[in-house]
């Protein structure tokens, strides 16, 4: 039999044992583990001293309009008008009243003031955020979006909305959330987070604990060779055999299982799903031994209920706690939130999504104060993009920029950073609808949060390929 066949033969085997272990529907990551195997990169981490970045995902599209609004007559007006709002600045289509919001009114250090004297309130249903900007713990990034290169107006109209110097499929979900991501569209195979990670994993003494996600897969923490450890908000997913239990209450089912696991390879890739199947067991056993052992105070179920986000960042927060015991210190987490796409009953549906966010981010920093680690974690949020200003009747359609949160105990919080665009439904600052171009990019937006965590500024390009683009890797609100 020719080599060739030999091989064949080889990779259809593998693959029906892989086809197997799928079946029987437990988790053996093969491709996640396979990167334990390679020499992990030098990193900047001095001494002994912790870092983690938070990224929490608002997935479809945040609608910043009503998260973060002028408050301002002169802003308000505007914005009232464009979303439909009642007589006498009263709620009506998608607008809120001023009356709701004005006790949302942030007062930013130094008496900073914005461009068009706009003057901004946080959304009612976000009063313990608010504190955490009045405290100096939270700042808030303007108009951050996609983008290849800075535009103007004017040269994003000239091209027609298309070309090289624009982010390829605009408006698309999918692509833009994996822009954000990634620096590149659907189908990216490594997301900054995990490139981030392939820089990180060499100052863990578990290099499997540095990129963790209680939400999935993503492609922001896939890296190159860093892998994107996936848990839940229970803890590190368990395989049935390593419990001892029958799968699917078969005792043939389980024994097939263990000899898959167990058996002596010849061919290099069944040997090596084997191993990494028993480090897979071996690593869930030191993941859940290590969060179980501490012990968190603050509670995070609001009115006798936990929300997805909440029971996410409480497992995050656990982990966080248990650094020590797992080896780490540096960590990138990655938490999602759905629910953003609010083409319709935005007011209800909206407000309710910000409101299970002010609650989790919010027990999630005073959590981060009663381990001592305050100063040593950094949370911001992403999403797929902002929304158009107009109103669409009930709801609004897909935009760009948006505005974004940064919270920690090293943040230069209480501020506003970025340029606050004119809220305008048609000027040279929006691309239609009031759909804001963005003024700072993802790539500066990640490079002010990856140069605080450690990384270079010659790590830069390899973390965000188009930076060398724009002029500003410090945003400056990090300390």
């Amino acid at each position: 039999m020719n080599i060739s066949k030999i091989k064949d033969i080889n990779r259809r085997a593998f693959m029906k044992r892989s086809s197997q272990l799928a079946g029987m529907g437990v988790a053996a990551p093969f491709a996640m583990n396979m990167a334990l195997t390679s020499q992990a990169a030098a990193f900047s981490a001095p001494g002994n001293d912790y870092r983690a970045l938070v990224c929490i995902f608002l997935e479809g599209g945040n609608d910043h309009n009503n998260m973060l609004i002028p408050v301002d007559n002169a802003n308000y007006d505007i914005y009232h008008t464009a979303r439909g709002g009642g007589a006498g600045r009263s709620a009506g289509g998608i607008a809120r009243a001023q009356a709701d919001i004005i006790n949302g009114r942030l007062n930013p250090a130094g008496n900073q003031r914005l461009t068009n004297d706009v003057e901004y309130a946080l959304a009612p249903e976000m009063p313990l955020l608010k504190q955490l900007f009045d405290e100096r713990r939270m700042g808030i990034q303007l108009n951050v979006g996609t983008l290849v290169r800075p535009l103007t107006g004017q040269e994003f109209r000239a091209m027609n909305g298309t070309g090289a110097n624009v982010p390829p499929r605009l408006f698309s979900h999918n692509d833009q959330r994996s822009i954000w991501q990634s620096s590149s569209p659907e189908g990216a195979s490594s997301g900054w987070g995990g490139r981030l990670a392939d820089l990180a994993q060499s100052t863990n003494t578990n290099t499997l604990f540095t990129a963790i996600s209680p939400s999935g897969n993503s492609v922001f923490l896939t890296g190159r060779e860093a892998v994107n450890y996936q848990i839940t908000t229970g803890g590190a997913i368990r395989l049935e055999v390593a419990a001892g239990r029958n799968l699917y209450n078969s005792r043939v089912a389980s024994d097939m299982l263990r000899e898959i696991i167990s058996d002596q390879r010849d061919n290099i890739f069944e040997g090596e799903y084997n191993r990494v199947t028993e480090r897979s067991i071996s690593s869930e056993n030191v993941f859940n031994s290590a969060i179980r052992s501490t012990n968190i105070n603050t509670q995070f179920n609001r009115r006798g209920n936990t929300s997805n986000i909440a029971a996410q960042l409480q497992v995050v927060a656990q982990t966080i706690a248990a650094r020590r015991a797992l080896g780490t210190r540096r960590q990138i987490f990655f938490v999602t939130m759905g629910g953003y796409d609010v083409h319709n009953d935005l007011i209800e549906n909206h407000a309710e999504l910000l409101r299970e966010l002010d609650f989790a981010m919010h027990a999630f920093y005073r959590t981060t104060e009663e381990l001592g680690v305050a100063n040593e974690v950094t949370t911001f949020t992403g999403s797929d993009f902002g929304r158009a200003l107009a109103s669409n009747g009930d709801g609004c359609d897909h935009g760009w920029g948006g505005h974004h949160f940064v919270m920690g105990g090293d943040v230069r919080g209480g501020r506003y950073f970025g340029e606050a665009p004119e809220i305008s439904l048609d000027g040279d600052g929006q691309v239609g609808q009031g759909r804001l171009l963005p003024t700072t990019a993802v790539d500066e937006f990640g490079a002010t949060l990856t140069r605080w965590f450690g990384a270079s500024n010659s790590d830069l390009r390899d973390l965000f390929p188009n930076i060398g683009n724009f002029s500003n890797t410090d945003l400056g609100f990090m300390r």
